[in-house]
């Protein structure tokens, strides 16, 4: 058997670096290693924000705080998460600056030590506004290389980059309750090392993605593409969209700052027991982020939208009548269907605007953190004023909105690649 060798047509391009992570990868293959290496970063990222979440409980004891400063802290930390990302994906969609990404990894990294010693509710604030701020520059440039790395299968490649972060989201109250709660505030410091692990990776990845910039250009449009809308229709798209991020995070925020407290004020469980219900909760939504990308992928975005928001309905209305068997099983079902619509609706914007990868990405992962501290905010007041059952009561109706899917523009199917002979 003889094998077939394709002689390289040599140009008069110079070498580049050595190193695997510098080097070009062929036009339109999907380059699972950067992709695999972004979600992992996004691991860190991710964790080292819901430790903040996870250990309200130990910070309201130790500080004598009320529902309103709990939610103070996450809209302190939302707002900073969110109102960058925008900015910084504008200005990266005309001037892309690839070793941002460990420099934002470093703010969460001294936001992390300073959560670590604070000795006052103000320091907590302030290592709040850190964590944000990292994230709010990790989000955009990472959502870009999961996008170059993607090979045009951009579901998928979302659906990986958010899947790391999803899984972070869901260690981060399982290390809490076993490290943290037992050792107490100082013991934060260890997950120093797990940012620092994050730099690292990210500094390979920088490193990728200054030598594919190449794959930052827009591609002209081809038959079999999603078509093309004009700017009132693209508009009302995202209105419809931003309706719908408000419904999922708005909701979620219910689930990611109170879910414990209300399993301790209901059920009287335990801080570590409530935690590991917690972990249930966003293992199911890392699973669910899975899911969803791909799928849309092969059925089209707006149906796994219109099914993952308003499909969730039933089961958040039920939740706040169920005992405490019950209880798991529907959050579990609520972070799997919820979860799978996030990666489908950035995609989905990413279409109707062409070009404005980083813009698009800034504005919903901004959008989604900023509605997250709001809501946290607004429904810790609600909880002191009324109790913390009857903020689920309300929290339950949310996804009904999920009905304006209905007026998302029919984007269609990509139609399959045609494979090279």
């Amino acid at each position: 058997m003889t094998t077939s060798i394709e002689t390289p047509i040599v140009t008069a391009t110079p070498p580049v670096a050595t190193s695997p992570a510098a080097v070009p990868l062929p036009k339109d293959n999907t380059a699972f290693k950067v992709l695999g290496a972004i979600s992992v970063a996004h691991l860190m990222n991710d964790m080292i924000q819901s430790i903040l979440l996870a250990i309200y409980p130990m910070l309201k004891e130790s500080f004598q705080l009320s529902f309103s400063q709990i939610g103070l802290i996450t809209l302190t930390y939302q707002i900073a998460a969110s109102l960058l990302q925008p900015c910084i994906g504008f200005y990266t969609d005309r001037r892309p600056l690839p070793y941002s990404l460990p420099v934002g990894m470093g703010f969460t990294l001294v936001g992390l030590l300073l959560l670590s010693v604070a000795p006052t509710y103000p320091f907590l604030l302030i290592a709040a506004v850190l964590v944000g701020t990292g994230s709010s520059i990790f989000h955009p440039e990472s959502s870009r290389v999961a996008r170059m790395a993607s090979g045009g299968q951009h579901g998928l490649a979302q659906s990986l980059f958010q899947v790391g972060g999803n899984v972070g989201s869901s260690l981060g109250p399982l290390l809490a309750a076993l490290l943290i709660i037992p050792h107490g505030q100082g013991s934060v410091a260890w997950f120093s090392l797990a940012a620092l692990f994050g730099i690292m990776v990210l500094i390979g990845i920088s490193r990728w993605y200054a030598a594919n910039r190449w794959r930052l250009k827009p591609k002209a449009r081809r038959e079999g593409d999603v078509p093309a809308l004009d700017k009132r229709k693209v508009g009302m798209a995202l209105g419809v969209l931003a309706v719908l991020v408000f419904s999922k995070y708005f909701y979620l925020s219910s689930l990611n700052s109170y879910f414990t407290f209300y399993l301790i004020d209901k059920f009287h469980l335990p801080v570590r027991t409530a935690q590991l219900y917690l972990f249930v909760f966003l293992a199911a939504v890392a699973v669910g982020t899975v899911v969803g990308g791909p799928v849309g992928d092969r059925i089209g975005r707006k149906a796994v939208i219109w099914t993952s928001i308003l499909g969730v309905a039933p089961f958040t209305l039920m939740l706040p009548y169920a005992n405490l068997f019950w209880t798991a099983v529907l959050v579990a079902i609520i972070g799997l269907v919820l979860a799978s619509a996030f990666s489908a609706i950035v995609v989905f914007a990413q279409e109707l605007v062409p070009g404005k990868v980083g813009t698009i990405a800034g504005l919903f992962f901004g959008l989604s953190f900023g509605l997250g501290g709001v809501g946290a905010a607004v429904l810790g007041n609600l909880a002191d004023a009324t109790s913390i059952g009857f903020v689920y009561k309300v929290c339950s109706f949310l996804p009904l909105l999920g009905m304006v899917a209905a007026f998302l523009p029919d984007m269609g199917r990509r139609k399959p690649r045609a494979k090279a002979a």
